[in-house]
């Protein structure tokens, strides 16, 4: 059995009768079969390229050591909206850390990625003062302040943190010891309202100062109104951007 197709701009429509505006062409039913597969394959592909496009960070960097075990790892990686909800703290349901990694005032900290970052957009990392233990807290309260950020880059317009698949700085000499969560940000700008990606560990601070940084609430810390966050970077001249968020502290 034979059926009748009409296509016109790669649709395929039925009709009995073709007109002057559509071809048509005889497929028997073994060919209407890969066609219909060969769809549903660029579906699939279409989806795992998407999810490849994500990443989650996956493993922290503290001084000279990495570890897996003090990550508050994220279930998935897919990305937190809006910039409002509370997974903004440390992502959507994170698996609890089992350690709490110690680290000095001044030494290298920062997080290794699952996938390097594709998503044009800026990036940043922030430090939250606990209460207590690290592993009690859950990122509540004003306790949070920015110490590292990635930026703009100009002429050609893009964004500094792009393809990498790790993020590090120092933690500031001045910061007091204690306990705290590190969190890093990336924001997608790539859609807009932007996704984010998130992600928190627990670390120990020693051999700290008597730094007192302004600090800020997650969420609150960006207004989803923030040009940083509105800014269509595929049209326009980009001449200037600010980082969301607050501004760096260096101690």
């Amino acid at each position: 059995m034979k059926r009748v197709l009409y296509f016109a701009s790669s649709r395929y429509i039925n009709h009995s009768q073709p007109t002057s505006l559509l071809q048509h062409a005889h497929f028997n039913d073994s060919t209407l079969h890969i066609m219909k597969f060969a769809t549903s394959l660029v579906g699939i592909i279409a989806i795992a390229q998407s999810a490849s496009a994500h990443y989650i960070f996956n493993t922290l960097v503290a001084g000279t050591e990495t570890s897996t075990a003090a990550v508050r790892e994220a279930q998935n990686n897919s990305p937190i909206k809006p910039v409002t909800s509370l997974d903004m703290r440390c992502n959507t349901n994170p698996s609890a850390a089992t350690d709490t990694v110690t680290v000095s005032a001044g030494d290298t900290i920062g997080f290794r990625l699952s996938a390097a970052i594709f998503h044009e957009g800026p990036a940043s990392i922030y430090l939250g003062k606990a209460p207590g233990k690290a592993a009690d807290w859950d990122g509540s309260g004003a306790n949070w302040f920015k110490i590292a950020e990635w930026g703009a880059e100009y002429n050609p317009f893009g964004f500094t943190d792009l393809g990498k698949t790790e993020l590090t700085t120092t933690i500031p000499k001045n910061t007091p010891s204690g306990q705290y969560l590190v969190r890093a940000e990336q924001i997608a700008l790539h859609v807009l309202p932007p996704e984010y990606y998130v992600g928190c560990a627990q670390i120990n601070i020693v051999n700290g100062g008597s730094g007192n940084p302004s600090k800020v609430s997650i969420p609150g810390h960006i207004s989803p109104t923030d040009s940083g966050v509105t800014t269509d970077i595929y049209n326009g001249a980009h001449t200037s951007y600010t980082v969301p968020g607050p501004a760096v502290w260096r101690g």
